[in-house]
């Protein structure tokens, strides 16, 4: 079989769109595959708004990662005309004794990201729609926005398809395979060969690494769009900042957006993380009466005024992994594969740049950026025993 490739992407979602497009741009010949028409509501990569921030609690080893991001996104705005990214400023709203806002800030300092504390009174003045207890402090960065998911991928595929990037849409791999030589991807149209294979297949990356065993599960998310049961004018973009909001009682972080299109949209939010599992064929797609109870409460401790009329809500898909830190680097058993995967809720904002690594690992063998920690190979002494789709919170 002649090798008519330099690389094959699987999945177009948010990493691999970012790395086809990178692969294409830097005149690679590369191929790319999804199951579906992306961008679509079937993985990780939809709902309108995606958080963007930089000032991470998470990690401070993320913030040159997202300080690239922010450069690509820029750029991609500006080569396609249309706007990716509203910088809005973002709040973190948590106690004094928490870790959202300490770590926030302690990120900001590191890096010289503009941001302000506000006590709470400070707070309350300029924001008056947040709740919260007597100890709550918040963290602004002013840096920070949300992007626009579908638009971003949208344009990151023009982008690819522009520079010579063949796209194979609504077309499923069924068997992928590496050897010394080559690697081949075989679908239901053919069977394709290249130098290099990249994986980012979003949700379906435990079935398609299976071989590898990694302790990752996919779980099902929830998302509301709300009209306030007050009036709507303080949760407009230019009076509201994207927020997350930590309460000490209750751990899943409530999340937030200003309106983002019309009045009769309403506003979204949700809470980060769930414990519910699923598949992406088997997740519960209807939105039960539980789900709305469980974001209600979360709303009357954080946001008290926006739980009025439920105006749309939709499921989406994380992909976690057990430290919550994203799996992103050669195969350990194949020198010719390179994976992206377990983003777990929070990788949507690094795309770009996680697709220049891609691109850099599957061309030239090695990335500009210190990845050690996102390494496939950290999982080996972690027994992965599996778990069972259920549809329950």
């Amino acid at each position: 079989m002649a090798r008519a490739w330099d690389v094959l992407v699987i999945g177009l979602g948010a990493m691999g769109g970012a790395a086809t497009a990178w692969l294409a741009e830097n005149g690679y010949r590369v191929a790319a595959f999804d199951r579906f028409t992306p961008p679509h509501a079937q993985g990780s990569s939809h709902g309108r708004s995606r958080i963007f921030r930089q000032a991470y609690w998470e990690d401070s080893r993320y913030v040159e990662l997202l300080l690239r991001a922010g450069d690509l996104w820029a750029r991609l705005e500006r080569d396609s005309g249309r706007r990716l990214l509203h910088v809005c400023g973002g709040l973190m709203v948590g106690p004094v004794d928490g870790q959202l806002v300490r770590r926030s800030a302690e990120s900001a300092r590191k890096f010289g990201l503009p941001h302000e504390t506000l006590a709470l009174g400070e707070l309350r003045k300029r924001w008056p729609v947040f709740g919260g207890g007597d100890d709550t402090i918040a963290l602004l960065e002013h840096g920070a926005g949300y992007l626009v998911p579908e638009m971003c991928i949208e344009q990151q595929l023009r982008q690819a398809a522009r520079h010579g990037a063949e796209l194979h849409l609504d077309e499923e791999v069924h068997e992928w395979s590496a050897g010394p030589n080559e690697v081949t991807v075989r679908t239901g149209r053919g069977t394709y060969a290249a130098r290099h294979l990249v994986i980012a297949a979003g949700p379906w990356a435990p079935q398609i690494l299976e071989e590898l065993k990694l302790p990752l599960w996919v779980t099902r998310q929830v998302v509301f769009w709300f009209a306030p049961n007050e009036d709507i004018a303080p949760f407009r973009e230019g009076r509201l900042p994207i927020y997350l909001f930590e309460t000490k009682d209750a751990p899943p972080i409530v999340y937030g957006f200003p309106l983002t299109g019309p009045d009769a949209e309403g506003v979204k939010v949700a809470v980060h993380g769930s414990g519910e599992v699923c598949t992406p064929e088997a997740v519960c797609r209807e939105i039960r009466a539980e789900d709305e109870q469980f974001i209600r409460r979360r709303l009357a401790e954080t946001l008290p005024s926006l739980a009025g009329r439920v105006v749309r809500a939709e499921t989406c898909l994380y992909t976690m992994s057990p430290d919550e830190h994203f799996v992103l680097g050669p195969h350990p058993h194949h020198p010719r594969v390179t994976v992206a995967a377990g983003f777990s809720g929070h990788g949507f904002k690094f795309a770009p740049a996680i697709g220049e690594i891609l691109g850099e690992l599957a061309t030239r063998g090695k990335s500009r950026y210190d990845i050690e920690m996102f390494s496939p190979s950290r999982f080996a002494a972690i027994p992965h025993t599996g778990a069972q789709p259920k549809c329950g919170r």
